[in-house]
């Protein structure tokens, strides 16, 4: 799957205000990646009381450093950061030396069962913005579809709307927001 460039920035946004106090950010950055923390950390450990105390861990230790945001994805470097947990926590369960890379005698497995949940999970989300899109008001729908589907400038976005530049950017934002509380309404999976 290609890389989101929507998604990347809103986990940046998501983390530079969690730097500066907002604990519902970082509560976001957990609800957005918590899911892909757990498969992927339940390939490297199958005990599911210490993926969870990891990954528990890691969000604690975040919120207590407030480092600035990766260099690389936020989802990479949350990735990242609970494999070496989990090796950290494998080592101290077994007294062996603490390796960067998986030991031989644990079983990275990925099943079919995997690669159907996620194609079914992305189904549901797309599924999800559909209809919140839907929700929209024409002149939302439309700032959406020529910024995010089109890839198009904010200038070339006011252009094709007659509107000036501001008002192109502040009604994006109103868009986004809005779709975001219909989102959180939405029973299924989105921020999963």
């Amino acid at each position: 799957m290609l890389h989101d460039p929507i998604d990347h920035k809103q986990d940046i946004d998501c983390w530079l205000a969690f730097i500066q106090g907002n604990r519902d950010a970082l509560g976001l950055l957990f609800r957005r990646h918590y899911a892909d923390l757990f498969r992927y950390g339940n390939k490297i450990c199958a005990d599911t009381e210490i993926l969870e105390d990891c990954i528990q861990e890691l969000f604690i230790e975040l919120w207590q450093s407030k480092n600035a945001p990766p260099s690389i994805s936020v989802k990479a470097y949350l990735l990242k950061a609970i494999k070496y947990k989990l090796l950290k926590a494998l080592h101290k369960r077994s007294n062996t030396r603490l390796q960067a890379t998986l030991p031989e005698d644990i079983i990275f497995e990925i099943s079919y069962e995997t690669f159907i949940i996620d194609k079914q999970e992305h189904a549901e989300r797309t599924s999800s913005v559909l209809r919140a899109l839907e929700q929209l008001s024409a002149r939302q729908k439309e700032i959406i579809y020529l910024k995010f589907y089109q890839n198009l400038s904010y200038e070339e976005v006011s252009d094709i709307m007659n509107i000036n530049y501001q008002v192109a950017r502040n009604l994006l934002s109103q868009a986004i927001k809005t779709m975001k509380k219909i989102l959180q309404k939405l029973p299924l999976l989105l921020f999963a």
